[in-house]
This record gives C-alpha cells, structure tokens and sequence, in this order.
C-alpha cells in the first residue's frame, strides 16, 4: 500500500514537471493556421489518470491549472493572459480533465487502442470545453473578451473550439496511444509497447 502511494506521488511529480516543462520551454505549443497553437500541455494529466487513477489525473490538473495561473501572472504571452491570473479559468477546468479521461479508459479498457485513443480526445475536450465555457459564462461582459472574440462571444467560442480545439484532441489521441501503449506494452496492430515507433 505504501508502495503504491509513493508510486502515485512520484508519477504526479514526474508528469507535473513534464507539463511545467512544454509551458516553460513552449514545447508544448504546436503553431497551427491564423498564428493558433495547438497545446498538448494537458496530455500528461490524462496520460498519469489512465496510468495510476484519477486521483493522479487530479493532481497533475492541478499542478497545470497552478503554473498556467502563475505564468499569466508573470510571464503573460497570449492576449487572453489577463484571464488566467483567476482561478476559476486556469484551474478548475483543468481539475476535470485526468478524472473524465479516466472514466472513459474505464469503461473502455477491454480495447485497449480504442479506449487510449478516446480517453484522449475526451480529456482534450474537457480541457478545451471546460476554459472556453468559463470564459463564456464568467468572462463574456469584460471588455477584453468583448475586443478579441465580439459581440457574439459564443459563436465565436464554438469557432476556437472547432479551429484549434478539436485537431489538439487528435494529437491528444495520438500522443496518449503511443505513450501509455508502449509503457503498458499494449499491441497496435503488428507492433507492441516500445515498438510502436
């Protein structure tokens, strides 16, 4: 039991750093069309909820949440930064992402590729659903999400979350086969665990 638990801890350590890293270091950021990036910063929060529970998922959300609040604060870089220093936007959304990536590789486990694949996109989605509904709900009168999204915040909501929230959940998808697969030693097709490459 004690084992476990410092298993958990070291993996939340481990993957919270990972995350902290892609922030610091803008690895975590693919540039897309229209000056878009793409992050993949919260793939290692659904990688440590498939790997050790939703526990672990919670506290690598967290630990995303804490440094994205704490980058806008210091080091803001995207026009929407101001936003960030809130809690409410930068962590809570970021709560839900390891424990609803965790229940669908629950429910789909038995096939394995299927299951990391859309526990994935659906942590994806959380992440992407969760912050652009909060800046709907809690941000929309404020003059600077009037300024950058419009006067029809919501359609323009929808427009972030099909341009760039949608192909991060494919590349969401992607990474979290590859990795979980190849440290479970999961088959994909003709090649297995660390092979899949």
């Amino acid at each position: 039991m004690a084992q476990d638990r410092t298993r958990k801890i070291v993996i939340t350590a481990v993957l919270g750093a990972i995350t902290v890293l892609l922030g610091l270091t803008h690895w975590g950021f693919i540039p897309w069309f229209g000056g878009i990036s793409l992050t993949i910063m919260h793939v290692p929060v659904i990688i440590g909820a498939i790997l050790e529970g939703p526990v672990v998922g919670l506290g690598i959300g967290l630990i995303f949440g804490l440094f994205s609040m704490l980058q806008a604060a210091i080091a803001p870089t995207g026009v929407l930064d101001p936003l960030f220093v809130n809690p409410m936007l930068a962590i809570l959304p970021r709560l839900f992402i390891g424990p609803v990536a965790w229940l669908v590789w629950s429910a789909l486990k038995k096939w394995p590729v299927v299951g990391l694949i859309t526990s994935g996109v659906a942590g994806s989605l959380t992440n992407t659903v969760l912050v652009l509904g909060a800046i709907g709900l809690f941000f929309s009168n404020t003059p600077l999400v009037t300024q950058v999204f419009g006067a029809n915040i919501w359609k323009a909501l929808g427009g972030v979350a099909v341009v760039s929230g949608l192909p991060e959940a494919g590349v969401s998808a992607v990474v979290t086969l590859l990795v979980v697969a190849a440290y479970r030693q999961f088959t994909v097709g003709k090649r297995k665990g660390s092979n899949l490459e």
